[in-house]
């Protein structure tokens, strides 16, 4: 599931293209060979964090049983073990669709936000429950329900917080050359 492109993203790495590869904005595509292609696939994906992280948190909700009559038990279910009203559907509804209009940081936070408020055994609840969800609807009867919880609470924690990181990077090249001055002088 991809975020919608919003075309402001595409700035920065304008900038490094002119930059880093020496390439004109109005030079046409026709001018350029397979390398030029590769040269900026790699600098393109440098610049995707945020984006990509973006579509794996809503890769990972779109894993979860739907907000609808038949997932009602689930989520309900969700609510009572992380004890968290955050994760509700209705809570995250706004946050998931700007998630998918590209801007991702609100959903983020909010999902942060959950688990900074669950107590270690909640978390454990939480996870038996999605757990038990992903093993029924993935089909993946050999691993136990806690396991597959834990490693979806993680990669969501993980990425939501990728969301926010890639949010507060500094576009500015002054800061980076600065960062890389202080860095190599250790």
């Amino acid at each position: 599931m991809l975020p919608e492109f919003r075309s402001h993203a595409s700035v920065p790495l304008s900038h490094q293209l002119e930059q880093r590869l020496g390439l004109d904005p109005r030079r046409g595509a026709d001018r350029i060979d397979v390398e030029r292609v590769a040269d900026i696939a790699v600098v393109a994906s440098a610049h995707s964090d945020g984006y990509a992280a973006t579509a794996h948190l809503l890769g990972l909700l779109a894993a979860l049983p739907a907000p609808t009559a038949s997932g009602e038990h689930f989520w309900s279910e969700l609510w009572r073990s992380s004890g968290s009203l955050y994760l509700l559907p209705a809570n995250i509804k706004a946050g998931v669709l700007s998630s998918l209009a590209g801007e991702g940081t609100g959903l983020a936070g909010q999902i942060l936000s959950a688990f900074d408020e669950m107590t270690p055994p909640q978390r454990i609840a939480a996870g038996e429950v999605i757990g038990q969800a992903l093993a029924e609807s993935d089909h993946l009867p050999d691993l136990k329900t806690q396991v597959i919880g834990e490693l979806w609470l993680r990669d969501l924690e993980l990425t939501a917080w990728r969301v926010l990181h890639a949010d507060h990077k500094s576009a500015d090249p002054s800061r980076r050359e600065a960062f890389f001055d202080a860095w190599t002088s250790v």
